[in-house]
């Protein structure tokens, strides 16, 4: 099932579309770093989170030990690397944050 602009649609198995868009949100360093991998990005319909990191590794559009160390979140709950996305799913990576008291 795609969303588009609120609106439903299905479709059969027959015509099932082979890409899907999937919109990347950046936090932190990534955002200063990554700042072309932020938006919307066409993928192979069913690609998992974790296809999803080796197409940026591939790409080199984030810092690989950045993002190695990095948490994944899909429509805002934390998602397994084995997570299949879906057309229109929100994907933020997280980077990992130090702060506290001393």
């Amino acid at each position: 099932m795609a969303v588009y602009f609120g609106v439903r649609f299905t479709y059969s198995y027959a015509v099932r579309p082979s890409t899907m868009r999937v919109k990347m949100r950046l936090f932190g360093p990534l955002k200063e770093s990554g700042a072309s991998a932020e938006g919307w990005r066409e993928l192979r319909s069913g690609e998992s989170v974790g296809g999803l990191l080796a197409v940026l590794r591939g790409e080199g559009a984030l810092p690989e030990k950045l993002l190695a160390a990095s948490a994944v979140a899909v429509n805002q709950e934390y998602a397994l690397p084995a997570q299949v996305l879906q057309d229109g799913d929100e994907v933020a990576i997280l980077p990992p944050v130090s702060g506290g008291r001393q």
